[in-house]
């Protein structure tokens, strides 16, 4: 039988319920009920032997039967055919496929363990590939595992947080492992696993609170990125609100940045401070708190003209400034919950 096994189900049971409809309808005309159409089809096309639940007297139910019959009966052949070569290649996949990732698992050495297959993961692992490093996946949900072994990646389905599994991806051979997970707690307890299992590699921990920082170094980390805050530096340097827009949007290189930023999950917005906002006579510092990391502020504008490039943590904030922030995506409610209702993405 040729074609894919998904394929093959999919035309064998198609072309099954074709033939069911079109003989049930036959029946039907030649004035049979609904039901005993239907039991007249599944009797005939599973072969089960029963006696006719009707005399077929008329030419024109003899030619639906037989219709039926040879169409139907070749129709369920096929899709048990089809059926049992899904089943049989799935399995034979599973088996050679893991025995073949077990193997070159068991060759790597002096590579990159990868914990987590979000947006950060899935970029990282594009990097590597294109830098020809080779690298491990460790993912436990089962669809982006699927996603994972569709692009070709070597992964293994399974708990970072657990020794065994940092144990299957070689990490005492590894030369780097970065656990980007969007979990500040699991990204702690994998630090803390792996340093124990290699005190020679190189961690590489993603933060989501910038309190989490010193927790992830004393932990073993090397270096703690942290999703928020990259880039604002530079950002700051750039922007100049309320002219930042018309400039980020017309530079080149900024666009390039914003896409980089984008594939993190980030957005740069501006926001008015609006006057009965939460976030007036607050400093900058207990704004981005009040927003638990949701949200980095990278410039004011204040409502005289004077614009504040990368603020100091105590600067307050008054009614009528303007905040230029970089902000997770699906946060713009805890944007607004602080400055007020309207701000504009860039």
């Amino acid at each position: 039988m040729l074609g894919s096994p998904i394929r093959n189900l999919f035309l064998g049971g198609t072309f099954v319920f074709v033939v069911c409809v079109a003989a049930t309808c036959g029946y039907m005309a030649a004035g049979w009920s609904l039901s005993d159409a239907l039991y007249m089809v599944v009797i005939t096309i599973y072969t089960v032997g029963y006696d006719e639940i009707r005399q077929i007297s008329t030419p024109f139910l003899r030619a639906n039967t037989m219709m039926l019959i040879i169409l139907g009966c070749t129709g369920m052949i096929f899709l048990t055919g089809a059926l049992v070569q899904f089943i049989t290649i799935t399995q034979f996949q599973q088996l050679f496929g893991t025995r073949r990732m077990k193997n070159e698992i068991d060759q790597l050495d002096d590579h990159v363990i990868v914990c987590g297959f979000g947006r950060i993961g899935f970029t990282l692992a594009q990097e590597l590939a294109a830098g020809q490093m080779p690298f491990i996946i460790l993912e436990r949900s089962e669809r982006r595992f699927a996603e994972i072994r569709d692009l070709g990646y070597l992964c293994l389905q399974a708990d970072a947080t657990d020794e065994h599994t940092l144990q299957l991806a070689g990490v005492s051979r590894a030369r780097v492992l970065a656990t980007v997970l969007p979990d500040d707690a699991a990204n702690v307890f994998i630090t803390l696993s792996a340093r124990s299992l290699n005190p020679n590699l190189e961690i590489i921990a993603r933060g989501e609170v910038a309190s989490t920082e010193r927790k992830l170094i004393q932990a073993g980390a090397n270096r703690v990125v942290m999703p928020a805050h990259i880039g604002a530096e530079r950002m700051a340097q750039m922007i100049m609100f309320p002219e930042s827009e018309e400039f980020l949007q017309g530079t080149e290189r900024m666009r390039a940045f914003q896409n980089q930023l984008l594939r993190l999950g980030l957005n740069v917005l501006t926001h008015p401070v609006a006057p009965d906002s939460r976030s007036v006579g607050l400093t900058v510092a207990a704004a981005e708190l009040e927003g638990f990391g949701s949200f980095f502020i990278v410039g004011v504008e204040r409502h005289e003209g004077q614009s504040i490039s990368r603020p100091p943590p105590d600067t307050v904030l008054q009614a009528g400034d303007g905040v230029v922030l970089i902000g997770r995506d699906g946060h713009a409610h805890a944007v607004a919950a602080i400055f007020g209702a309207a701000h504009t993405t860039i």
